[in-house]
């Protein structure tokens, strides 16, 4: 598989993620329940959806690269904060393999956009 494949299949999936989630968190009860669970304030779920939302367009899109990078770190903390969460208040680790996922797919991501889009010593993309 080349890394352009592996870079746009990963960072589709990790932005379908985190659009579905983040408007999930708008469109249904049983997320702002989620986060009461999780001993999180309502206002938290707002803020988290509305960032989903946008990081999940910052994947996809031409951005700067030092704007790429930081959505990578929000979605990093993001997906890392979830797992912990989860735990945390002793959630079976069903309710661990969504965030874990995500991550994981995440740093395949990050990965493959170094490699793809760093330009090589002759300026052109690695892994076209």
């Amino acid at each position: 598989m080349s890394t352009k494949s592996l870079y746009w299949g990963s960072t589709v999936l990790v932005a379908l993620l985190a659009l579905a989630s983040g408007t999930m968190y708008f469109a249904t009860e049983t997320a702002a329940e989620t986060f009461a669970h999780l001993g999180f304030p309502d206002y938290f779920r707002v803020q988290l959806g509305i960032a989903k939302l946008v990081g999940g367009v910052a994947l996809l899109v031409p951005l700067p690269r030092w704007l790429k990078e930081w959505t990578y770190a929000g979605f990093t903390i993001d997906f890392s904060s979830a797992i912990i969460a989860h735990l945390a208040v002793g959630d079976p680790i069903s309710d661990v393999i969504t965030p874990v996922v995500a991550l994981a797919l995440l740093l395949t991501s990050y990965v493959a956009y170094h490699r793809y889009y760093l330009p090589t010593a002759d300026g052109d993309p690695s892994g076209a």
